[in-house]
């Protein structure tokens, strides 16, 4: 395969509108990738050797060139997918904007409105019970307390039938109007709006800023400011937080030659929920590793998984009955010098082919001082990120 990488004449491309109903997205504040049709696809592993071996004419910053977009699921270990497409258009963060086109493809990167809005019959249906989502938190924290762990994540699964095929692009621009500033993603029937930044790589720079500890927001600011206070405050929500930024230090120390984070956490807020937030910055020894690499080496992370991990992940597969899939595992994309951005795998919706039914996931870390209906509320406030952009009436 032989690329071709150009600046685009419209500087003021929106990459939701590339992408659209059909096409590859990961995007934050207007900076990222967006793609349209299929030059290659392949297993996440097999992704660095067929980047490496297209012949590529044009700039070699990071991210602009030959990209893949993909995602690797909870389950550690499985092969996970990334698609290299035709025409990708990068809009960096200087605000420039540059079009890679593989083996000459002709895609149109016009924008085009999104489909004329109509009101839709929907369901939603509880696909985990709430008795079995409560008895598995109550499980967990029995093993907390006991001292088998010290954190495990528990989730439950909710679905959405529609009676005619889901927009993709109009709730694309849902959750652009709401979450902008989270890292939004379409990847065939896999879209959502990810506030969590597992890694990224540019250069020899690692970034990581993970988030554990969550409370709901009213739209009232006073009374926001107030829960805000109430969540640094809280133990359980410290506890939960701090296995998290412990791991994922110590992760990715040994590819390190220096790694720094954070003293206290930070207040993340989104459209919908606010979080404890621990950024973490380093410089990569040389050679530094793929991004997918340290991908491998975080997922699953603690902030989805638990804490010692194995032991973590077996009470999960006994007590929560949940088919995770795609969610809590990563989303982003990598180029052939190993740079790229991968989100967690949160805030989304699992589309079936033909785009009536959706699969959403919630959930939250368990500790010895969890609640089980503040668990449960903690899951449905999570949920509305994508129910707002899902269910129009």
């Amino acid at each position: 395969m032989r690329a071709v990488t150009t600046p685009a004449d419209e500087c003021r491309i929106v990459l939701d509108d590339v992408a659209r109903g059909d096409g590859f997205l990961f995007v934050r504040d207007g900076v990222g990738i967006a793609g349209r049709g299929i030059a290659a696809r392949a297993p996440v592993d097999e992704i660095p050797a067929l980047l490496a071996a297209i012949d590529h004419d044009g700039p070699t910053e990071p991210g602009v060139g030959p990209v893949a977009i993909g995602w690797l699921p909870f389950d550690p270990g499985q092969p996970g997918e990334m698609v290299v497409p035709s025409v990708a258009v990068r809009v960096t963060a200087d605000r420039r904007t540059w079009v890679t086109v593989i083996d000459d493809a002709a895609e149109e990167l016009t924008p085009v409105r999104p489909p004329t809005p109509t009101a839709a019959g929907y369901t939603i249906e509880s696909v985990t019970p709430i008795s079995t989502y409560l008895a598995a938190v109550e499980a967990v924290r029995g093993a907390v307390r006991d001292g088998q762990l010290t954190k495990a994540v528990i989730a439950r699964e909710i679905a959405i039938t529609a009676d005619r095929p889901i927009d993709r692009h109009g709730v694309l621009q849902r959750l652009r109007a709401s979450f902008g500033s989270s890292y939004r993603f379409a990847i065939d029937g896999l879209i959502g709006a990810s506030p969590e930044l597992l890694v990224d790589v540019d250069g020899r720079v690692v970034r990581s800023h993970p988030l554990a500890g969550t409370a709901p927001r009213t739209g009232d600011a006073d009374l926001d400011a107030e829960i805000a206070k109430q969540l640094v405050a809280s133990t359980k929500n410290q506890v939960e937080h701090r296995v998290v930024i412990d791991v994922v230090h110590d992760t990715l120390l040994p590819w390190c030659s220096f790694l720094d984070w954070e003293p206290e956490p930070s207040v993340v807020t989104v459209a919908n929920v606010q979080h404890l937030g621990t950024a973490i910055e380093g410089r990569l020894s040389s050679p530094p590793p793929n991004v997918l690499a340290l991908v491998r080496a975080l997922l699953p992370t603690p902030a989805l998984g638990g804490h010692p991990r194995d032991d973590a992940l077996r009470i999960i597969a006994e007590v929560e009955r949940v088919q995770r899939d795609r969610y809590g595992g990563a989303v982003g994309w990598v180029d052939a010098a190993g740079n790229g951005t991968w989100a967690v795998t949160i805030r989304c919706a699992q589309l079936s082919p033909d785009r009536r039914r959706a699969r959403l996931h919630a959930g939250g870390g368990v500790v010895a001082d969890s609640d089980p209906f503040a668990e449960l509320a903690e899951t449905q406030a999570k949920f509305q990120a994508m129910l707002s952009a899902l269910i129009r009436p």
